[in-house]
């Protein structure tokens, strides 16, 4: 079963929303107030969104929660789920049960990972999983409750989910999930996330990278030998590298770069994630 996300619903006007938020804690004026004068066209989009992101540049996060999103998300794996509902603050979920829902027939719905497709296996799994169906099938039929027959269900055994999260938790899991060391699934259910904001929200969608995209963090901070392998490692700095160059700079050992430098470094990294 192919993986599907959906964006169902959000804030009714994230920018606004935000933008109240943050300006209510910067500001002698009112909620209300500030609202009116948005309504006036008194404070345009533009001024909005530069405002949000010099905020988004300083750290202060806990107006991100005011913002949420819905998502429908469907044919992700159990596997997937395990991991999904660790993330805990700022989220909250609903998942297709296997207690009330029956898989009828002797079939259910799974996953067969690439890799087990690239080593020649997928056969067995698949022939695997369809005994374990028929025994599924046989188990109900035998009277055995559905929450006990579900012991039988593997971790590929697809199921549903409908979330609302915050933008605040919406940006952590990203920043996690995007990460080229996330399990493929989550990565790709991170990504039609992303997707889905971006083609709704493109102003905060853009925020959505992994953590060490330029909007975030900027630096990876997984092992060293990770961030070798990693693709765009040559385009993210490593922790342990920045350290040494503030240590350098602290002792007075750095050389300076000039303008050409800098724009050299611009240039390589534009346009990553």
């Amino acid at each position: 079963m192919a993986i599907q996300v959906e964006l169902l619903d959000q804030t009714k006007d994230p920018m606004k929303s935000l933008y109240i938020a943050y300006r209510t804690a910067y500001s002698s004026l009112t909620p209300m107030q500030i609202n009116k004068r948005i309504e006036s066209g008194k404070i345009t989009r533009e001024k909005m969104e530069e405002f949000i992101e010099r905020r988004l540049q300083t750290g202060h996060g806990s107006p991100l929660e005011q913002v949420w999103f819905e998502f429908g998300i469907a044919g992700v794996s159990r596997s997937f789920s395990h991991q999904f509902v660790r993330h805990r603050v700022g989220i909250s979920f609903e998942q297709q049960s296997q207690r009330y829902v029956k898989f009828k027939d002797a079939r259910f719905p799974y996953t067969v990972p690439q890799s087990v497709q690239r080593a020649g296996k997928a056969e067995q799994m698949e022939a695997a999983f369809e005994e374990l169906g028929k025994l599924y099938q046989e188990l109900l039929d035998a009277g055995v409750p559905a929450e006990d027959a579900r012991f039988l269900l593997p971790n590929a055994a697809s199921t549903n989910f409908k979330i609302t999260v915050n933008f605040q938790e919406l940006l952590h899991i990203c920043d996690l999930r995007l990460c080229t060391r996330t399990q493929w699934e989550f990565r790709k259910v991170a990504a039609m996330m992303r997707a889905e904001v971006n083609r709704s929200v493109p102003e905060l969608g853009m925020y959505l990278q992994p953590k060490c995209g330029e909007r975030r963090w900027g630096y990876c901070d997984e092992d060293y030998e990770a961030w070798e392998a990693c693709p765009i490692g040559r385009k993210r700095p490593h922790k342990r590298d920045m350290f040494k160059i503030f240590d350098s700079h602290r002792k007075g050992e750095l050389i300076p770069l000039d303008a050409a430098d800098f724009k050299l470094i611009e240039r390589e990294d534009s346009g990553v994630a």
